[in-house]
């Protein structure tokens, strides 16, 4: 493991990272319309999350630059005590070592989850999908041109331009020390590399998010949030795919006839279990196995449950762990699901795509876990650590 960095050289690379960024603007622009053009597939999700237009670099420049001014996680005290034989105990913060990030499509990641795990104290292997090679490439030179810079070694951040053969090889018999991996991507990358991972793994897991629209919901609030779930952004994993309507709501049907028209609007392909099909016309959901389902298209599904108890246990067994909204103006009904609900992000009358490390204040995201183990939902700066114990004594003996 490489020594660790002063937190003012961190600091400093991720401030030269951000200006070189804004005098590269174009170039990352031109190579990134290179990607698209290369990009053959069909899956609009994932050539959305490829683009890197003006609002992706505004927001990796922010990303640095909010880096840049939070605290060191490094080093923090998390417990102190002094033995009866006066040794001196503590255990702090410490960094991982190195952290690779397997990642799909977003050359963004490059930036964002390269910098967090930079700031608190990291190398960074990063290795990116085949369609973002070029964007990554010339995002990872600057990485380099701003360590250059500020006279530290590159080898801070590498990429790794390894096809899919080559990265299972990595994954079981790695040339380097390895200490954790973020996978971020689709379920199928998640389950390639837990299946040949050799070191612990973060698991940024699926959204599949649910809305539940309580019998005390302010409709037009319900409405507002359900088609910014749906519709703002279909690629991210903080979409929402499932609807459940009380049918203790009165006039539960006009309510879904409304949200139908509404979801029509935008495209949406909107599908109903036998309730609200018949109440709405649209078609039937032809099999439950599409409640596990997460879709990153403009398609939802939207069904009945006929008490609180029942969407639980229905987004208990369905979600992906993520995030879950209830629409309701009764804070004790909405206390109590919030509660029982098994997901990292739970709300109260908002949507679901709040559920991001920017927007919940931590400076950006590393990823967004959907295990319980070692932190749950987005991993900030101040996650991305490790614990160390100091033992200070005075020749003391056990």
């Amino acid at each position: 493991m490489s020594r660790i960095l002063s937190i003012e050289k961190r600091n400093a690379v991720l401030n030269r990272m951000a200006t070189l960024l804004e005098q590269e603007r174009a170039t990352v622009k031109s190579i990134n319309q290179q990607d698209l053009a290369n990009y053959s597939g069909d899956d609009l999700a994932m050539e959305k999350r490829l683009v890197v237009d003006d609002s992706k670099i505004d927001g990796m420049i922010l990303s640095l630059q909010q880096l840049a001014s939070q605290e060191d996680p490094l080093g923090k005290v998390r417990f102190d005590f002094t033995h009866d034989n006066g040794l001196k105990i503590s255990n702090k913060t410490a960094a991982f070592g190195t952290i690779l990030i397997i990642y799909e499509s977003r050359p963004d990641v490059t930036v964002e989850a390269g910098g967090i795990a930079f700031k608190s104290g990291n190398r960074i292997l990063l290795k990116g999908g085949k369609e973002s090679l070029l964007s990554n490439q010339k995002i990872v030179s600057l990485w380099h041109q701003a360590l250059t810079d500020n006279e530290v070694t590159t080898s801070w951040v590498e990429y790794l331009n390894y096809d899919r053969t080559e990265t299972q090889e990595f994954l079981e018999k790695p040339t380097q020390k390895v200490d954790l991996i973020v996978p971020r991507g689709g379920e199928n990358l998640i389950n390639f590399v837990k299946k040949h991972a050799t070191c612990p793994v973060i698991v940024s897991g699926r959204g599949n998010n649910f809305v539940y629209v309580n019998k005390a919901a302010d409709l037009d609030q319900a409405l507002a949030i359900i088609i910014n779930g749906k519709t703002s952004n279909i690629s991210v994993c903080n979409a929402l795919d499932k609807v459940l309507i009380d049918t203790n709501l009165p006039n539960w049907e006009i309510f879904a006839k409304q949200l139908v028209s509404k979801l029509q609007l935008f495209n949406v392909n909107v599908l109903g279990d036998d309730s609200v099909s018949n109440a709405t016309q649209v078609a039937c959901i032809e099999n439950d196995l599409i409640w596990y389902e997460e879709f990153l298209d403009y398609k939802i599904v939207i069904g009945t449950t006929n008490s609180d108890q029942e969407a639980i246990e229905k987004i208990n067994k369905y979600c992906g762990g993520h995030s879950a909204s209830i629409i309701t103006k009764n804070d004790t009904i909405a206390q109590e699901f919030m509660d029982n609900v098994d997901t990292a992000a739970v709300y109260q009358n908002a949507s679901t795509r709040f559920t991001d490390g920017g927007q919940f204040g931590l400076g950006g995201e590393l990823a967004i876990s959907t295990d319980k183990l070692h932190q749950r939902g987005p991993i900030g700066l101040q996650h991305l650590v490790t614990n160390k114990w100091y033992i200070y004594g005075d020749g003391q003996i056990r």
